[in-house]
């Protein structure tokens, strides 16, 4: 819990005039991605070693809240990590009270839910990846040979 309150005090108090967000896996415990918004679009970085269960963690500027330029975003949604694709489980993203998906069956991509937004989406995922990072899929090291 204390590292969930120093990612939102970090997230939040930073001067820059972009919507941050942070992915992190599910424990809270390691950041698997980091991006802000630059014009109409997010770009963000994601480790590319990981599936499993994310928290996708958002913090507008005290300016992005007073115009509303994001209404209905949530500072927090649940989501998956899969090959890159980032979704939000469809019950979070459901939360949205200014964003609905009637019918979908499946999760929503991050870059359909950022849509609503009038946000594009780009992606970049450098070779680098994180050593003993665990997926929740199957537990084991990722970077274990079979």
């Amino acid at each position: 819990m204390p590292a969930l309150l120093t990612l939102l005090t970090l997230l939040t108090a930073a001067p820059a005039q972009a919507l941050k967000v942070m992915v992190v896996d599910a424990e809270l415990q390691s950041t698997l991605g980091y991006g802000e918004t630059s014009g109409g679009r997010l770009n963000l970085q994601l480790v590319g070693n990981y599936n499993g269960p994310v928290v996708l963690l958002f913090a507008q500027t005290d300016a992005e809240k007073k115009a509303g330029l994001f209404p209905g975003l949530q500072a927090r949604y649940d989501g998956t990590l899969r090959g890159g694709v980032l979704s939000l489980n469809e019950g979070s993203a459901n939360r949205a009270s200014a964003l609905s998906f009637p019918g979908s069956a499946n999760p929503v991509t991050l870059d359909k839910f950022l849509k609503g937004f009038k946000l594009t989406l780009g992606v970049n995922t450098p070779a680098v990846t994180l050593p003993g990072l665990k997926t929740q899929e199957n537990g084991n090291n990722s970077n274990q040979k079979k």
